[in-house]
């Protein structure tokens, strides 16, 4: 089953403000491998996907942080949710965790 990925404005300016740093391009390359899994599997084991409760009371809906990178100094982390279709995913955001 594959789901086709949409981004807010929000995720879409966070990945060109990464794309546009030249010294985070390790990174940029662990949020676009991130991307890529959620497309065909969103549980995959290595997002270590969970519900991120706090934005989903904010929200009304689940909100889920995928790891883009983990065990590293200001990991990259993925909020998305399920919808608004079938087979969609909405990126919300694309930050380091603080």
């Amino acid at each position: 089953m594959s789901f086709e990925l949409l981004f807010t404005d929000r995720a879409d300016s966070d990945l060109k403000k990464l794309e546009s740093n030249k010294s985070l391009k390790k990174r940029l390359n662990a949020v676009r491998k991130t991307l890529g899994y959620p497309e065909v599997n969103p549980r995959h084991q290595s997002l270590n996907t969970h519900e991120f409760t706090s934005l989903t009371k904010a929200y009304g809906f689940k909100i889920y942080e995928a790891y883009a990178e983990n065990n590293t100094p200001a990991a990259y982390r993925i909020f998305w949710y399920y919808g608004p279709d079938k087979r969609q995913i909405t990126i919300i955001a694309i930050t380091p965790h603080p």
